[in-house]
């Protein structure tokens, strides 16, 4: 029999033997056109050619069914698609909102308050643009309401330079004592208080230790203006007494009581400006200035120029530093706007002349101040003028004071102490009057309280009847800042 013949026989008991199983429909295919199929041609992908177990000495090669297997099921995962980044640092405000909202009687006095200058809340949003990027980012950072970037608003109108009779000052209201217990570094050339980055980092970490120790943000707020001792005996006279503990409930001074609902009349404002007719300028969501330190001292006057700066902007910037020199070192630090970094740093490296025309001097036992202005080649209106000297009699021993650099002399900037400040009398009052009630222990630990709160004109119970009208505010003077669109 010819071979052909062989091959079609063998083919069709191959499909009898495999009738009972499953086939695929390739396989009748192969079948029906098989003997027109010359031996030697390859078999198709699907099937594999695999030696015979029905006999070993069969010269036929048997054919065993391979399916290709099925292509792989691949999970193809959808990455969330990202919200993109505001562009406005108001909306990241809005969208930071954790607050309890308050409806009450105060809240709403102060949105008549601050709406109805428009002018005054204007100013105080070009101030805050210099600074809010930086500060809501270090908010954001450490996941804090974002209601606290407005709290500025409320304690100096974003204004760094700010300071007030208890001797708080700066962006903040940092007394003496708390800003050192907080790590704000003060004396005679720099003080900590006004520095807008230190000083940040300080009021965050006393409102978040504040929050620890009550466990809501609105007693950390008041423990923030009236001092976490006074709220704590508040909170603990409540608590004897069966009452509630809550913010509403405490007994405290008129300034404290109008403390937090001003901070929700403006983070409601922020909310919808245009509800209280307020038109907010944009404060782009990008960094506004950066930080440099410089390795030699520079008066204040040149820095400026080296940066291209009007003066008047780059001390409000630069607020820390009290007199008109910059002294070199790892804390004292110059804060310019991001597009004047590189020409302050071509000046600074490529002038050959004294960077300081200011240096200090201390009166020394029975120096009086005719000599001291004539060693210096000044008159003595001058010397008084330089350091802010009212009368003859202030010139004491041991007080420094400013004074020109002689021509081709090293200048004198010894590191000096801070200028000793006292409580006023007022302010020393208003603590004691607002400790009663609390025993010998009344004033106990006072270097870690903040400022006291102040008696204020203003309704201090919801609904009151013959409540009096807040006190007309005094806008803060207007800045020659020249308002940049950019921030941090």
């Amino acid at each position: 029999m010819h071979e052909p013949h062989r091959m079609s026989r063998s083919i069709a008991s191959l499909i009898i033997r495999f009738a009972a199983r499953p086939l695929l429909p390739a396989l009748l295919l192969l079948a029906a056109g098989c003997a027109q199929i010359p031996v030697e041609t390859p078999a198709p992908p699907e099937l594999g050619f695999t030696p015979s177990t029905a006999s070993a000495t069969d010269p036929i090669t048997s054919l065993t069914l391979r399916a290709a297997p099925p292509p792989p099921v691949i999970a193809v995962e959808r990455e969330p698609v990202a919200k993109p980044a505001p562009k406005d640092v108001w909306e990241r405000i809005r969208n930071g909102y954790t607050m309890r909202p308050m409806d009450t009687d105060l809240v709403r006095h102060w949105e008549n308050f601050y709406s109805s200058k428009p002018e005054f809340f204007a100013r105080l949003v070009d101030r805050s643009r210099h600074y809010l990027f930086h500060i809501v980012e270090e908010i954001e950072r450490r996941k804090m309401p974002s209601e606290i970037a407005l709290l500025p608003v409320i304690e100096s109108a974003y204004n760094p330079q700010a300071y007030s009779k208890a001797h708080a000052s700066g962006l903040w209201q940092f007394i003496p004592s708390t800003g050192k217990n907080y790590g704000l570094r003060q004396n005679w050339w720099y003080d900590g208080r006004r520095d807008v980055i230190a000083a940040t980092g300080a009021a965050l970490d006393y409102l978040e230790k504040l929050h620890g120790m009550f466990g809501d943000w609105e007693l950390a707020l008041a423990s923030y203006n009236w001092g976490e001792g006074a709220v704590s005996r508040a909170v603990a006279r409540n608590q004897a007494r069966g009452l509630p503990a809550d913010y509403a409930s405490l007994t405290m001074p008129a300034e404290t009581r109008n403390y937090l609902p001003k901070l929700i009349a403006v983070k409601n404002i922020i909310a919808d400006p245009a509800r209280f007719g307020i038109r907010l300028a944009p404060v782009p969501n990008e960094p506004y200035f950066e930080v440099i330190t410089v390795q030699r001292h520079i008066d204040v006057k040149l820095a400026a120029k080296f940066a291209g700066m009007p003066l008047d902007e780059f001390r409000f910037l630069n607020p820390a530093h009290n007199k008109p020199v910059i002294k070199a070192g790892s804390a004292e630090t110059i804060v310019l706007p991001r597009s004047q970094v590189a020409t302050f740093m071509a000046n600074y490296e490529n002038h050959d002349k004294p960077l300081v025309t200011w240096q200090a001097h201390t009166v020394k036992p029975g120096e009086k101040p005719e000599k001291i202005a004539a060693s210096y080649g000044m008159s003595v209106s001058e010397l008084k003028s330089v350091n802010n000297i009212g009368g003859k009699n202030q010139f004491r021993a041991g007080l420094p004071l400013l004074v020109p650099v002689k021509e081709g002399g090293t200048p004198n900037l010894p590191d000096l102490p801070a200028t000793p400040v006292t409580l006023s009398k007022a302010y020393s009052t208003a603590r004691s009057t607002h400790a009663k009630g609390a025993g010998k222990h009344a004033v106990k630990s006072s270097s870690a309280k903040r400022t006291p709160a102040k008696r204020a004109q203003t309704p201090t119970k919801p609904g009151t009847a013959k409540a009096k009208a807040a006190p007309k505010a005094k806008p803060p003077a207007k800045s020659a800042v020249v308002a940049s669109q950019q921030r941090r």
